[in-house]
């Protein structure tokens, strides 16, 4: 096993599906033995990796719009989770609603949202976690390469919402 790459055990036609990892679980004293490929599923659930990025400045109130931040895959993601953040709350009715799309084409002219119920923000609160109407994902596998943009749908009634972070969790697929 010396000199082997974690994916030469993992995947593809030279996978070696015979191979067992001995471990621990919970920290108990009883050994278990995992295939590589169980080993892998269960790094993916428990190590997640996380994009971080900032839609705007810290103090100028957003706008709605789309393109307020671009950038691309990487590598392929398997999406589990998202969320959004604002560093000033909006202060009247109505919620921050923010949208991510996806891009595979070359010349990045068709964007595709990730999500079937968009993020929300409650006006009042600074993150996500915890709205009022929670979002769905609808494509979590984003392939290498492709563009994303971060749009921002909907704002507050006092449109004082400022500091715009998503954060996008999941795993290299």
């Amino acid at each position: 096993m010396a000199g082997k790459k974690f994916s030469q055990f993992t995947g593809g036609a030279n996978a070696d599906a015979n191979s067992r990892i001995v471990g621990y679980q919970n920290g108990s004293t009883t050994n278990n033995m995992w295939t590589p490929t169980e080993l892998a599923a269960g790094l993916q659930e428990h190590l997640p990796e996380s994009f971080i990025i900032a839609c705007s400045d810290e103090t100028t109130a957003l706008t709605t719009g789309t393109n307020k931040a671009v950038f691309r895959m990487p590598y392929a993601f398997t999406v589990t989770a998202v969320r959004a953040s604002l560093t000033t709350a909006g202060t009247t009715s109505g919620v921050t609603t923010i949208d991510i799309n996806e891009d595979t084409t070359a010349g990045g002219v068709t964007p595709v949202s990730i999500l079937s119920t968009k993020l929300t923000i409650d006006f009042g609160d600074k993150t996500s976690i915890g709205a009022t109407t929670p979002p769905v994902i609808s494509d979590a596998s984003l392939a290498d390469d492709a563009q994303m943009t971060i749009d921002v749908d909907g704002l507050s009634g006092g449109a004082t919402e400022a500091g715009l972070k998503v954060t996008i969790i999941g795993y290299q697929s």
